[in-house]
């Protein structure tokens, strides 16, 4: 299982060293978590923005963008200039499966790759008929606006099911996994089939990001 570390939680002064000490941590993935204050109650948005700039000026590991706001497209225009590996929208913020189809092709025709992630309330099957034409599932398992949230134990039984049904399917779609992910809960995720964790407080508050980072691998 891959690592994508959110630095949601960390702070302004600290960032450019926290970059530099992830990447000698060997994280996968930095996980940018984009928040408007309308789909959730916090704005990340300036702060996110900020360290995506960072990102892209200092290290060449993959950008991991997670966006949880309404106005998708404005949002995959700002970061796109980025250079990120992957954006994720929500499929909670369309109104239509139209709307569902069109972002992930607006992505797709930036070179980038798409995910959609749905919050834990969200039933996964509604996600079935976009996998062929997407990279990765983000299922949120604590509800999305903070970070330092307790893993809701009733989504594992949602990785479980998209699990087999990408395999039913034949498909190369991914499963990552966002909150309350430590090294308890790693293996709940790991079992159930998923793919990438990204994790914030359990990496970000520990003393040797290395270490901590290296046991969520096993």
């Amino acid at each position: 299982m891959e690592i994508s570390t959110s630095i949601l939680n960390v702070k302004k002064e600290n960032i450019i060293q926290t970059i530099y000490d992830l990447e000698v941590a060997k994280t996968d993935y930095f996980h940018v978590d984009v928040m408007d204050g309308r789909f959730t109650k916090n704005d990340t948005s300036e702060k996110m923005r900020l360290y995506a700039e960072y990102l892209n000026q200092i290290t060449n590991i993959p950008m991991d963008v997670h966006l949880m706001v309404t106005n998708i497209k404005e949002y995959i225009d700002s970061y796109n200039i980025f250079n990120p590996n992957i954006i994720t929208f929500h499929l909670e913020a369309c109104k239509s499966d139209e709307e569902v189809e069109k972002y992930i092709e607006y992505i797709k025709e930036n070179n980038c790759k798409v995910g959609i992630s749905i919050k834990p309330e969200t039933p996964v099957e509604k996600i079935y008929k976009f996998l062929p034409k997407i990279n990765l599932v983000l299922i949120m398992t604590v509800e999305p606006g903070s970070g330092g949230q307790k893993f809701i134990e009733y989504t594992e039984n949602k990785i479980v099911n998209l699990k087999n049904k990408i395999e039913e399917l034949k498909l190369d779609t991914l499963i990552e996994v966002d909150g309350g992910i430590n090294l308890e809960t790693k293996e709940i995720v790991k079992q159930a089939g998923a793919d990438i964790a990204v994790v914030g407080s359990a990496i970000i508050n520990s003393k040797d990001f290395r270490y901590t980072i290296s046991k969520l691998k096993e």
